[in-house]
């Protein structure tokens, strides 16, 4: 046997006899590029006091990786299909493995943003070749099941981020969160090379690179829009950014619906089930990573939990995505795809008015059934969703298919941190606002704590550590007066820390549940437009083309 998998799976008159031990190493490639964005909510901390990073540095090490990530995938997922999917896996991995090292080594916000960057661009080669690979290489009746694998791994890596960023923060700096990718990296290709067999379009033309370009402009212009405006004001670049993708995307539309093979066939969302699935994935991944990037700051600021604990409490969403993901596999042939779609996304809604329920004096075990009844409606909607959008696509374009369903989870993942996390500002600095007034508290010092409830508690023990040193000095005063009137300041200052403390606490607490409730509005809204989009189980799928018939044929790639 060769040590490298040569022979094309589009060569091979039977089903690729290792193509679990595949499903596993593209797995292996999804779990990294997902935990990279997860492991990086509990890292920030550690971060932000290390390099002295501003809030506005630190929004910009976590979305320097989502910008690229979704605006090059559905032009690389393209190029993937044309000259080698698996190559562009390798690639990918080699590019991310590259940001990895870079992020190791950085010292500062720039080098922290760049490396962020570089392993985005990685990102963007392997998502779509993971799903596009996966559906080369299973036969259609299998296909389903091996989704079904790939999205509970997608729900894994969400959990596991912060495991493994805790774990690693104990012992070692924040800079080992980005070590650790490169030799999971380095098997991943080595893995890819042995069990992945090549895979490529056995008909393909020339590339749209025009409608390709335009969607990197048009979805680069959006996300960005959506990072910049909501978090620092919409300022002339926020508009600049609005502009461009409102012009990129009508030109984007327009040129390929001219075009004789473009890079994306805009017809195909016309399709009630192809919509309808591409909805309910973007609008699922806006409520768990709206609800992700809020509940992991409960954890860790209101609740007290260190890195590694906080991870550990995100487990039971993990282990519900697994449930959800096998009740999926069984639910979706007797009762169709309609029904377990919709009531994953009724369990989500329900998650998230569960939520509302937060205040002051809740402790972890009341996040629990949220976090379970969450995971399950992951595991319960997204791989209905993944096969459908992917069944849309011609063995031509599954690269396409697969970056187009990549797509629709980044751009609703950066609407939820984006929306949900506004809000959530919005309306913790406003419930400060309330519960400090008539207090002692300068307005720099209320300014600052506003900024998030990190720089509260920050602001808190400021003033606790300001009572201390008081106390001490009375200690070592001689003049019985001078040291009652220094324990008399102290007292007074232990007594605004504490009161700043819980202030901080119950405001943000507070804006986790509206933040909640309008999290619940959302999906409960896509919900209902959801279930009338997608078709009744009796509705016949499209017919392929004759192109879609072709049989298949290629070279190594």
């Amino acid at each position: 046997m060769r040590f490298v998998m040569n022979q094309p799976v589009e060569r091979t008159d039977r089903p690729y006899a290792r193509r679990w031990w595949a499903l596993l190493v593209l797995c292996l490639s999804l779990l990294i590029i997902v935990m990279a964005n997860t492991a990086l909510t509990v890292a920030a901390p550690d971060m932000t006091q290390d390099l002295g990073l501003s809030g506005a540095d630190l929004q910009w090490v976590i979305d320097a990786y989502t910008v690229p990530y979704a605006a090059l995938m559905l032009l690389l997922g393209a190029i993937g299909d044309k000259y080698s999917r698996r190559g562009a896996l390798v690639l990918g991995l080699v590019v991310f493995a590259g940001g990895a090292v870079s992020g190791w080594l950085a010292d500062s916000s720039t080098a922290v943003i760049a490396a962020r960057a570089v392993m985005g661009v990685g990102a963007a080669l392997i998502m779509p070749a993971t799903l596009s690979l996966l559906a080369a290489t299973f036969p259609r009746a299998e296909r389903a099941k091996a989704i079904t694998l790939w999205t509970a791994t997608a729900g894994l890596a969400i959990a596991a981020g912060p495991v493994v960023a805790g774990a690693l923060l104990r012992h070692y700096g924040w800079s080992s969160t980005f070590l650790i990718n490169v030799p999971v990296a380095a098997v991943a290709i080595v893995a890819a090379l042995v069990l992945v067999p090549p895979s490529r379009a056995a008909h393909h033309d020339r590339i749209d690179y025009v409608g390709g370009l335009l969607s990197v402009v048009w979805i680069g212009s959006l996300v960005y829009m959506i990072i910049e405006g909501p978090h620092f004001g919409w300022d002339a670049k926020a508009v600049t950014a609005a502009v461009a993708a409102g012009a990129g995307l009508v030109a984007f539309v327009l040129w390929e619906l001219r075009h004789p093979r473009p890079v994306l066939d805009v017809r195909r969302f016309t399709g009630r089930r192809f919509a309808g699935s591409n909805l309910a994935v973007a609008l699922f991944f806006l409520a768990v990573f709206g609800a992700f990037y809020y509940l992991t700051q409960h954890l860790q600021f209101v609740l007290g939990y260190d890195a590694l604990e906080t991870g550990l409490r995100m487990l039971p969403l993990a282990g519900a995505v697994f449930a959800g993901s096998a009740l999926t596999g069984w639910l979706t042939p007797r009762v169709g795809m309609r029904p377990t779609v919709t009531a994953g996304m009724v369990g989500g809604t329900a998650a998230l008015a569960l939520l509302t329920r937060v205040d002051a004096a809740s402790s972890y075990g009341d996040l629990v059934a949220p976090l379970i009844v969450l995971g399950l409606a992951i595991g319960l909607a997204l791989a209905p969703c993944t096969d459908a959008i992917m069944g849309a696509f011609p063995e031509s374009e599954l690269g396409v298919g697969g970056a187009v369903n990549d797509t629709s989870l980044e751009l609703g993942g950066s609407l939820g941190i984006a929306i949900l996390g506004s809000l959530l500002s919005t309306t913790y600095g406003d419930r400060l606002t309330d519960a400090t007034r008539g207090t002692d508290l300068p307005a720099d010092a209320l300014a600052t704590a506003q900024d998030s409830v990190g720089a509260g508690y920050a602001v808190a023990q400021g003033i606790g550590d300001r009572a201390r040193q008081l106390a001490e000095q009375a200690a070592h005063t001689g003049d019985p007066q001078q040291a009652g009137q220094l324990d008399a300041q102290a007292g007074q200052l232990a007594a605004g820390a504490r009161q700043m403390a819980d202030a901080v606490g119950s405001s943000f607490a507070d804006a986790v549940a509206r933040t909640s409730l309008v999290g619940a509005v959302i999906l409960g809204v896509g919900t209902v437009l959801v279930a009338l989009l997608l078709p009744g189980r009796t509705a016949a799928a499209p017919e392929p083309t004759e192109k879609d018939r072709e049989p298949a044929s290629s070279t190594a790639g």
